[in-house]
């Protein structure tokens, strides 16, 4: 049985509180009535996510957790008591995370990163703050321009830090950044570098070709939204693009050319106008 993490497992039997569940070795699991899918009876299999109840019992839900072990999240504090932090991640029963794995003492209704495991001690499920030591410190085995997924971690002097495929810890800096950013977003990003130290730099858009690709559509449908009318141009403020657009004025500039060469828009004084479409 993998604890905090999705099963499938067969019912064996039905009681009136609801479906036991054959756990092998660890015995029978209980899934409780409201839990319980429609249509589903003896014999049949069925995902479910198991956990340990208040009396440290192995336990069933097809409740869906924010998190799994192994997993980094954003999580929310649901309350406090004198042995720790108790977090909201999506079941019945919250998430602890005692005082000695927390940075700073949390606050109920403010988020932090954590890490969910499996405490060695008690056995019980667990989030710690301290996620710098479950971070793989190997070279990241990824390629300059590869797409990754990233959760926003915290700021810095130099940018945001993230972690990268639940796994690596990145760097966004704060040049490469043209969009409103903030701690426990989840975003798509590309490997801009990897780092002797096997730290990863980060990009939110793609490099190259691709990006000028991909904005030159963007650019298009903002045309064809607006009367076909862009009042910005070669001469416009990289801060306005910036703010407009998200992107730099390098990538502007670049799609502009891209769209003039295919003789979709006019280069006014006035900005960009769109040529009549077939």
């Amino acid at each position: 049985m993998k604890l905090g993490d999705y099963n499938r497992l067969r019912v064996i039997k039905r009681v009136d509180f609801g479906l036991y569940l054959d756990g092998g070795s660890e015995g029978d699991i209980l899934l409780p009535q409201k839990y319980v899918p429609a249509g589903i009876g003896v014999g049949d299999e069925v995902d479910v996510f198991l956990y340990l109840d208040q009396d440290e019992r192995l336990i069933a839900t097809t409740e869906k957790p924010l998190a799994c072990v192994g997993d980094f999240a954003f999580l929310e504090v649901a309350w406090v008591n004198k042995y720790g932090a108790f977090l909201n991640w999506g079941l019945t029963k919250d998430l602890f995370c005692p005082f000695r794995e927390q940075k700073q003492r949390m606050e109920v209704g403010r988020s932090y990163i954590v890490y969910v495991h499996i405490d060695s001690e008690s056995y019980r499920l667990v989030a710690t703050a301290k996620v710098d030591k479950y971070l793989n410190s190997d070279p990241a085995p990824y390629k300059n321009g590869q797409e990754v997924s990233l959760l926003v971690w915290q700021k810095t002097d130099l940018g945001f830090k993230c972690i990268v495929n639940n796994t690596y810890a990145g760097l966004i800096y704060d040049d490469q950044i043209y969009q409103p950013v903030r701690t426990g977003q989840r975003l798509r990003g590309y490997v801009s570098q990897v780092r002797g130290d096997g730290k990863l730099d980060i990009s939110l858009q793609p490099s190259g070709r691709q990006m000028t690709e991909d904005f030159a559509e963007e650019l298009l449908y903002y045309l064809r939204s607006r009367g076909g009318v862009c009042p910005f141009g070669d001469k416009t403020d990289a801060d306005v693009i910036r703010n407009e657009f998200h992107v730099s004025k390098k990538t502007f500039k670049k799609a502009v050319g891209d769209l003039y060469r295919r003789r979709l828009i006019d280069i006014l004084p006035e900005g960009l106008h769109l040529l009549e479409e077939e």
